[in-house]
Parts: C-alpha cells; sequence; structure tokens
C-alpha cells in the first residue's frame, strides 16, 4: 500500500472518530477533513470545491425548500386528516401515519416529509390521549424506508446513482429503486405496526413555551365561498364533519346577524364567526374553501414587495387598542395590519371581528408585511408572544406546491429533463410564484448538510484517486470468496448498515459506493446489485438518534433516550437485511 493510500485511508478513519466523537458538528468536521486533506496534499487545490458545483448539492437543496413549501401548504395534512377522522385505535392511527409518511418519503426527501406530517402525529396523539413517542419513531423509521423508493427520497440513492452513471454511463432512473424500497416498505410498515410496543409508552417530550400558552380559544371570520363544501349543510354537521374542533359563534347574512340554530343551513357567501385554536381554524378554512377575513385587503404601499406575514400577540395595558373595535381603528387603513383572530380568556366571543372592543390581556392575531409588522406592534402597545408556528392566514396557494412537485416528478421520471435540473427549477417556481416565501426558502435549506456533502465529496474522492479503494475492495473481495453470491450482497449492505450510524447516511455513500463497486468488479459481477445494497444499508439507520436527520427530528418530541432506538431498530434492521438481500438480487441479476 502506498503512502497516499494510507493517507487517504486514514483521513477517513480520523474523519469517522470525530464524528463520533461530536465534539464538532458534522459539517465542521467534513471542513476540517477537507483542509487535512490539502494539508497532506491527497486533495489537490483545484478540486477542493468541486464538490459544492456536484449535482448532490444542488439536487439535495432543492428538495429541502420543496419539502420545505409543501410542509408550508399543509396538502398532507389536511389530507391525513381527512383520511384518519375513522379510525379511532391507536394501531390503526398508527398504520396511518406511517404508511403516509412512507409514501410522501418517496415524492419529497424523507425529513420534510416527515416534518410535514409531524403536527399531525402530535395532534392525534392528544386526541386520542396517547404519547407522542407511540407514534413519531415509527413514523421516522417509515420515512428512512419510504425514501428508498425513489431517486429523490434520500441522499444515498441519488450518490449511488452518480457512482453508477461514473462506472457504466447510466445513472439509475428515477423509480430503478422502487422494486426492492416498496418491498422494503411493506415488511417495515407490518412490523412497526406490531413492533410499536417495544417502546416505552411513558416517553413524553418536555413542554414548550407555545405548550404553557395553552391558546386555543382564537376566533376568526371566514366567508363560505362558491365552490366550497360547506354550502347546503346544517351548523350541527358542520361542527360533526370537523369532529368539534371549531364552533361556529355567529353567522352574518347578507349584512344580518343570524342566529345559530344546529339546524341552520349554510349558504355562500355567509360568513361564520369561528372559534377554535390556529391549527384547527387554518385546516378548516383551507380544507372548506372559506375566505378568511382580510385576505382580499391591499397592503400599505411601498410594502407590496415584502412577505406577508401573522404575528401572535397580546394588547398590552395602555394600548391604543384597550376599548376599541379595529374597525373603528380602522387598521388596515390606517396602520396596514389586518386582525384576523382574537382570544380572550374566559369568554366566547360571538360578534365579527371588526367589531370586537378590545381589552387588556386579549390575544391578537395580526396579519400584515413582516417588514411592518414589528413597528406596528409598538405602535399599537402590543407584545409578541414566545415563538410558535402559527399558519392562520398565511398560506393562499395551497395547490400550487403540489402540483410544481408533481410536474418535476413526471419530467425527471419520463427522462426529459436532469432530476438537478427540474427539482431547481421547481423550487424556484415555488419562491417565484409566491407559493414560498423567500426567507421561508431559506431557512428550511438545512446548510450544514449541503456544506458537508460539498466538503465530503472531494475527500471521499481520495479513496479513487489514490487507489485505496482498489485496496480495500480487493480485501473485502477475498473475505467474501468463500460466501454466496446473496452472502456478498448481504456483507455490503450490513457494512454500510453498521457505519452509518457514526457517519451522516449521505458520507456512509460516499465512502462506501465506490469500494462497493470496485468489489463487485473483482468477484466478476455487475455492480447495481451492491450499489443498491450500499444505499440500502446508508439509509437504514434505526439504531441511534444521530446517524440520520428523521431520527434526529423526533428526539426530542419523542422525548426518547438514546437507548430507545435500538429497542425498535435492532430488529427492524435484521429484517431489512434478511429480505432486502433477495429483493436486491431478485431486482438487479449479479449477471
Amino acid at each position: 500500500m502506498t503512502t497516499p493510500q494510507m493517507l487517504s485511508i486514514g483521513l477517513l478513519i480520523g474523519m469517522m472518530a470525530l464524528f463520533l466523537w461530536g465534539r464538532f458538528r458534522y459539517d465542521v468536521t467534513a471542513i476540517l477533513a477537507l483542509l487535512a486533506g490539502l494539508a497532506l496534499g491527497i486533495v489537490k487545490p483545484d478540486a477542493a470545491f468541486t464538490g459544492f458545483s456536484d449535482d448532490i448539492v444542488i439536487i439535495v437543496g432543492s428538495a429541502l425548500v420543496i419539502s420545505t413549501a409543501m410542509q408550508r401548504s399543509g396538502m398532507i395534512e389536511v389530507a391525513l386528516n381527512a383520511i384518519g377522522r375513522r379510525a379511532t385505535r391507536v394501531r390503526s392511527q398508527l398504520m396511518i401515519l406511517t404508511a403516509t409518511v412512507g409514501v410522501a418519503s418517496s415524492l419529497v426527501k424523507n425529513v420534510g416529509a416527515l416534518a410535514m406530517l409531524m403536527p399531525a402525529a402530535v395532534q392525534t396523539a392528544k386526541k386520542t390521549g396517547a404519547s407522542p413517542s407511540v407514534f413519531l419513531m415509527p413514523m421516522s423509521f417509515a420515512s428512512l424506508l419510504g425514501g428508498l423508493m425513489t431517486l429523490v427520497g434520500t441522499s444515498p440513492n441519488i450518490i449511488v446513482s452518480r457512482v453508477r452513471e461514473q462506472m457504466t454511463g447510466q445513472p439509475f432512473g428515477m423509480f430503478d429503486y422502487l422494486p426492492t424500497g416498496a418491498g422494503l416498505l411493506v415488511v417495515g410498515l407490518i412490523f412497526l405496526r406490531f413492533g410499536y410496543r417495544l417502546l416505552p409508552r411513558e416517553r413524553r417530550a418536555a413542554p414548550t413555551m407555545g405548550d404553557a400558552l395553552n391558546i386555543k380559544d382564537y376566533v376568526t371570520e371566514a366567508t363560505i365561498e362558491p365552490g366550497s363544501s360547506a354550502i347546503d349543510e346544517s351548523v350541527h354537521d358542520f361542527v360533526e364533519r370537523h369532529e368539534h374542533g371549531v364552533t361556529i359563534t355567529g353567522i352574518v347574512r347578507g349584512d344580518i346577524r343570524t342566529a345559530v340554530t344546529p339546524d341552520l343551513i349554510l349558504c355562500a357567501g355567509d360568513t361564520l364567526i369561528l372559534g377554535g385554536d390556529p391549527d384547527t381554524l387554518e385546516q378548516v378554512i383551507a380544507g372548506d374553501h372559506l375566505a378568511l377575513a382580510g385576505q382580499e385587503r391591499d397592503v400599505p404601499e411601498g410594502s407590496e414587495k415584502d412577505e406577508i406575514g401573522v404575528i401572535e400577540a397580546v394588547v398590552n395595558t395602555g394600548s391604543i387598542l384597550i376599548q376599541q373595535s379595529a374597525g373603528r381603528l380602522q387598521l388596515q387603513q390606517r396602520y396596514g395590519v389586518n386582525l384576523i383572530a382574537v382570544s380572550r380568556a374566559g369568554q366566547r366571543l360571538t360578534r365579527k371581528l371588526g367589531d370586537i372592543v378590545l381589552r387588556a390581556g386579549d390575544v391578537i392575531v395580526l396579519q400584515g408585511p413582516l417588514g411592518l409588522l414589528p413597528e406596528r406592534m409598538r405602535d399599537l402597545g402590543t407584545l409578541p408572544l414566545a415563538e410558535r408556528t402559527l399558519r392562520l392566514g398565511s398560506s393562499k396557494r395551497r395547490w400550487l406546491p403540489l402540483m410544481i412537485l408533481a410536474t418535476a416528478m413526471i419530467v425527471t421520471a419520463t427522462g426529459h429533463v436532469p432530476v438537478a435540473v427540474a427539482f431547481f427549477a421547481a423550487a424556484g417556481l415555488m419562491m417565484a410564484s409566491g407559493a414560498l416565501p423567500l426567507r421561508d426558502a431559506y431557512d428550511g435549506v438545512e446548510w450544514p448538510i449541503l456544506i458537508m456533502l460539498g466538503a465530503l465529496i472531494p475527500v471521499s474522492d481520495t479513496l479513487r484517486t489514490t487507489g485505496a479503494s482498489q485496496i480495500l475492495a480487493t480485501q473485502l473481495a477475498d473475505l467474501a470468496t468463500s460466501l454466496p453470491p446473496w452472502g456478498a450482497v448481504a456483507l455490503i449492505m450490513i457494512a454500510a448498515m453498521a457505519v452509518t450510524p457514526f457517519l451522516n447516511n449521505a458520507a456512509t455513500v460516499l465512502v462506501m459506493a465506490p469500494i462497493a463497486a470496485v468489489f463487485a468488479n473483482d468477484l466478476g459481477y455487475r455492480p447495481e446489485a451492491f450499489l443498491i445494497a450500499t444505499a440500502i444499508g446508508a439509509g437504514s439507520d434505526f439504531l441511534t438518534p444521530i446517524g440520520h436527520q428523521c431520527n434526529t427530528l423526533v428526539f426530542g418530541p419523542g422525548g426518547y433516550r438514546f437507548s430507545d432506538y435500538a429497542r425498535l431498530g435492532a430488529p427492524l434492521s435484521l429484517l431489512v437485511v434478511l429480505v432486502g438481500t433477495p429483493l436486491v438480487i431478485w431486482a438487479w441479476p449479479l449477471t
């Protein structure tokens, strides 16, 4: 073994040790590895930053923007709530949640799909009195399995596609992963349906400031538009359909206030005074095609290009709002903000928003240009509450992200446009169309992941450029000479699965994929099965909360401990190897 080869292997071992130590965040570790490679001379200066121009970085970054837009639209939550209304048992709810996140993870990056559906899981747990821990870890594992089904579901699939293109000139297609990924997802869902009992039921996350506020009785105003599902529906049926999560405290029909009775039939043009928590109100308004009060009003001159957002605030003592109504103060005309919801402790408000006389201590939701809201809050004498996410009044183009994503998926699946171009265009269109505000788009990108990818690509490539991957693959091939073909595939899958808890899954595949390709060549087999096995192993981190972002994402909200992951993840890992190996060989023959 030559000195550059030993330096390359030593650099990767040192990098893995730093990842395991955890002293530095993974992106900083990747930067240190790149700097070390430059200092050792195994990474050439002119190749040091080529990773940042790689298609992988573009695809992952664009997928995160798309995921943010889908999450903000709430479309998946609305669909899930519609499906899950009849599911009252924990096992049925778990099956719906895991299956939904699994399928969604094949369409968008799995961490984005999980983030979209976590709020629905927490709400479901609250309704049934179950701990969120029952749902969140199984959903994380289902998202990892679902991400194995398509090219864009998870980063390892993208990386092994690039390795295959370098070797054969033909990358993996969008749905080349489907036969193996779908089989593993089905088997995994069946396991999670029964295996969730391995999780401790008492795990609960620490209460957040938003939980401590516990403001649920907001009142807002919305008008029934033509085509709404609420038309010709009685008040009783409307409330029943939404599982009593929302109440109708008042109805205005043709400028005349109408008495609210259970058998009153709702009509197009009716203005409803709705009560409930912000999330439920948002789902009702969007799902039933209602027009939130104030949405059609013009923004102040000079603020046309500013992003429109919402903020939750409390009316302070001495505020000019006290003993005034929004209509009398002409908030929109004079201050450029809209009052879209009000909450008053201990009281059920039944009047139109513009007619409610505000008091000190009332909690209000203001909508307006984000650059203007802080100044207007000071002018009005209100104080912002602790930060928590409110979508009420913030999303007008709910269907647009889904349409853009579907178009991108179609053009990539048919081979007309490369994945990087299609997803970059989709992300750009979502921002340009206003479906996703620019600030949300940049906030949704996990920049440390992109930095890590860009830095690790030239580092991992040193295995190839120095010939170290050939040496390692030959050693693995010597080990596998006594194994049957399925044993060789299983060996690669287990090796990737063993490494990924200590490295990021993308980093694992950057290191393992070239080794697997040479390994297959040394054994006289086609490389596809071994590359797919590498992707499956790297994407199946069920043992720790640190190997994959999905596991990290549910760690806090689920109230889990480090050891909880292995309780459910170890048997699932074994199942993936036992089922995945024959699936890979069936879908991708070795010769």
